[in-house]
């Protein structure tokens, strides 16, 4: 009974943090529905804007290390997981969102105040998960600066095409 016990919670385990490996991707699927297009490619940029195959491969990285990361804090198995993860939840929210105010809408301004929001909530989660798990909050540290990097980016992009 117990060797069939240790199984059951093993197989419960990884098919858990096979859940939220794989969510960062469903979210990021969510926002697929808003490309960047012809508007985006006739808009100003600064000459440090990254190019643009460079996106797909970063956003990969960091969406299995943000799944990777609530999976060791879902992993956890405390109590003390439940707001970290709400936390992880509202910041993939918002980061779905993004895509849709400045592709899909072209709300360059409102785009910076959901990139903000999301740099606030990222860095809550990762402040929660350090508390939970340290490797977990480590694991969001490129995240949070690529986030940072972008409202940098919307900013400036904003700038250069109002009127």
């Amino acid at each position: 009974m117990n060797e069939r016990t240790n199984v059951t919670r093993g197989l419960a385990q990884r098919l858990s943090s096979a859940f939220w490996i794989v969510l960062p991707f469903g979210a990021a699927a969510l926002a697929t529905g808003a490309q960047p297009g012809d508007w985006y490619a006739a808009l100003n940029k600064p000459t440090w804007n990254p190019p643009n195959w460079l996106f797909g491969p970063v956003w990969f990285a960091l969406y299995l290390m943000m799944g990777f990361a609530a999976a060791k804090v879902w992993n956890a198995g405390t109590p003390a997981r439940r707001a970290p993860l709400g936390w992880f939840c509202v910041q993939l929210a918002l980061n779905a969102l993004w895509s849709w105010v400045f592709f899909g809408w072209h709300q360059m301004g409102w785009a910076l105040v959901n990139l903000i929001a999301l740099c606030v909530a990222v860095l809550i989660t990762m402040l929660e998960f350090r508390r939970v798990r340290p490797a977990a909050g480590a694991l969001l540290m490129p995240y949070f600066a690529w986030v940072c990097f972008a409202a940098v980016l919307n900013f400036t992009v904003w700038r250069l095409n109002q009127g």
